[in-house]
């Protein structure tokens, strides 16, 4: 199992800073490594994990020290992965991930001096900051944005791994479409049950095919590396497509109608970064609409698709949401 070193690149945009891990600020900089567990699909799936080692990316540009990293192509090699990255005395390990929640749970304990934050799940430890975001309020603008990019009354959603944080996603998005349209069809689509279904760009295309038949006209994905695959069928369809995660407007311009951006590299330059300062604090954050957190992508690459109606509803949306009048259901409160 390797564990590597990182070189400069990336970019990304802070949130506020934490506060002090148990309590008590240091006063000098901590110039230990951070490090960080990439998870299936890999740091280069231009999605979720990309916006991960783009986070980390910034901070070693800015701090001129080299990050500890590992990616995970099995799931078997989680908590060995972590427990590696823990030996090496680093000033903070980041878990990218939900997945990373039970094998982190168990290397948190043996390694008590080590700060861990993990992404994407709650774990309640003493040396764990968990990192979760409301994905339901961004799914819910470019839901919108579909609907009224629709021709047909019909858009479509492709998930990855059929668990409830991707439902999540799914009921957002749904949500949205008929805020602008009661009468709407959405149809839902899972890749598969299995870690696998982060990373398969075929399936994602015949998936984005099917519903593209059915009469579905924009086309959002939460899936990971899977959606590439349904980015490139509706290019080749001529219909839109929704990236997520990272703004994936640029893949395909022209046929990518937005993105739904979620600041993973933001938590991960934050965890990395208070780590340093002495800033860094156990507990959980959670991140959404008023915590720009998540949001909606609008750039050179689909300027021309959003008009100035589009944008001026989407926005008034986000306002009503953080406002507290419009609501938008999380399938995974409790």
């Amino acid at each position: 199992m390797t564990i590597k070193r990182r070189t400069f690149l990336g970019a990304g945009i802070a949130l506020p800073g934490l506060a002090a891990f148990g309590g008590r600020a240091l006063a000098q900089q901590n110039n230990q490594p951070p490090a960080i567990q990439f998870d299936m699909g890999g740091k280069f799936d231009r999605s979720f994990n990309q916006a991960a080692y783009d986070g980390a990316e910034r901070f070693q540009r800015e701090s001129s020290i080299r990050y500890l990293e590992f990616e995970v192509t099995n799931p078997t090699q989680r908590e060995q992965g972590l427990r590696n990255l823990a030996r090496r005395n680093p000033s903070v390990v980041v878990g990218v991930g939900f997945a990373n929640r039970s094998p982190l749970e168990v290397v948190s304990r043996e390694f008590p001096q080590i700060k861990f934050t993990l992404i994407d799940d709650v774990l309640d430890a003493a040396n764990v900051q968990s990192v979760v975001f409301r994905e339901h309020e961004g799914s819910f603008l470019v839901g919108m944005i579909a609907a009224m990019a629709s021709r047909t009354a019909k858009v479509g959603f492709i998930g990855g791994m059929d668990i409830p944080l991707i439902r999540k996603f799914a009921r957002g998005y749904s949500e949205g479409a008929k805020h602008v349209n009661a009468n709407i069809e959405v149809f839902e689509n899972m890749t598969g049950t299995t870690p696998s279904a982060w990373n398969d760009p075929s399936r994602g295309g015949e998936l984005a095919r099917s519903q593209i038949a059915r009469g579905a006209d924009v086309i959002y994905a939460a899936a990971g590396g899977t959606g590439i695959g349904v980015y490139q069928a509706c290019r080749e369809a001529g219909k839109y497509a929704i990236g997520v995660d990272s703004n994936q407007n640029h893949l395909h311009p022209g046929t990518m109608l937005t993105s739904m951006i979620k600041r993973v590299d933001v938590a991960v330059y934050d965890a990395m970064t208070s780590a340093r300062a002495g800033t860094w604090r156990n507990g959980t954050r959670v991140l959404g609409l008023r915590e720009n957190g998540v949001g909606w992508a609008l750039d050179e690459h689909n300027r021309s698709l959003i008009t100035a109606d589009m944008e001026r509803r989407v926005n008034e949306a986000r306002d009503a949401i953080i406002a507290g009048r419009i609501t938008v259901t999380d399938v995974t409160a409790r």
